[in-house]
């Protein structure tokens, strides 16, 4: 059954669809991330512009957040100072993210710079990823304990500009937390990701808070980051398709139910080398498509510059 999708100007299955939903939601469930890193290089692959696809996941993202965000609230894991000092960075990114994405659309240039972001981010992080999660699974092997350093004192705690935030124990400077949110709401408007990939790891490593406030102080901070960037995308750049959005989210709604359960019986170290292979593997259908001969050499569009 097709149905066309007015934005992204395509055909495509209801079916097939609601089942890339699914299957993201399933992997988001199982590893416990988002699944914008992964949704967005498949909707590529499937042929919607990569423009499209990264508005359109943004939108996806909102919704999926607010159920998150709102289970962690009702548990009090959410430190709402925190977040919104990883607000103010992230709205303030966003801007900047969504504008650079106009002005490459102008020039023509947008697929391009989704392209090379996702390779060069899924590349790094994927490979990080794989290291440790292969490191971790040989010390398992050999029955090696592996031994995590607490760090007490580091150079965040020298910088001016210093908060309490009493929900995760932490007298920081607001500098740290202001330029993660940028960079997570740069890359939520480039990308179409919600950026806990980054956020989560710059939590807890970088900052310092406790682990159980991070997830849902995140999720906090990427619902409303992500809301600006669909509204931004739908004024300036015209490319959220809703009738996409619904169909992926009513998929991965439904698949990240099974998800969760199966991840149940996986251990931490296999989870994190799954994700890290698979990670690796959009990462290099990306970079082949980059680097290939297109089908069609040429294609015409119809550009902003009129006669030019």
């Amino acid at each position: 059954m097709q149905i066309y999708l007015p934005i992204a100007e395509l055909s495509v299955s209801i079916f097939l669809l609601l089942g890339m939903g699914a299957g993201v939601g399933f992997l988001s469930g199982m590893f416990g991330v988002g699944g914008g890193f992964l949704m967005t290089p498949l909707l590529i692959f499937l042929g919607i512009p990569p423009s499209v696809a990264v508005a359109t996941e943004a939108n996806q993202i909102v919704a999926a957040s607010v159920s998150g965000a709102l289970a962690h609230w009702r548990r009090k894991n959410v430190d709402i100072k925190m977040g919104l000092v990883l607000l103010t960075g992230g709205l303030i990114g966003s801007v900047i993210g969504t504008q650079l994405f106009t002005l490459m659309k102008e020039l023509g240039q947008n697929d391009l710079m989704i392209k090379i972001c996702y390779v060069l981010f899924l590349g790094i992080i994927g490979g990080l990823m794989f290291i440790e999660s292969t490191r971790a699974l040989i010390k398992q092997r050999r029955g090696t304990a592996v031994r995590f350093k607490k760090r007490q004192h580091y150079w965040v705690h020298g910088l001016p500009f210093k908060m309490r935030f009493k929900r995760s124990k932490l007298y920081i400077s607001a500098l740290p937390p202001l330029a993660v949110g940028c960079l997570v709401g740069i890359l939520a408007a480039i990308m179409g990701v919600g950026g806990g990939f980054i956020m989560v790891p710059a939590m807890i490593y970088l900052l310092g808070m406790p682990t159980a406030v991070v997830v849902g102080t995140s999720l906090f901070q990427i619902t409303f980051v992500t809301a600006a960037v669909t509204i931004q995308h739908s004024y300036y750049t015209q490319t959220v398709d809703l009738i996409l959005a619904l169909l992926l989210l009513v998929g991965s709604v439904v698949g990240a139910q099974f998800g969760t359960r199966v991840g149940l019986y996986l251990k931490g170290e296999q989870l994190r080398f799954l994700l890290a292979a698979m990670v690796l593997a959009v990462c290099i259908k990306l970079g082949f498509d980059l680097i290939s001969t297109p089908d069609e050499l040429f294609s015409l569009t119809i550009g902003n510059g009129g006669g030019h």
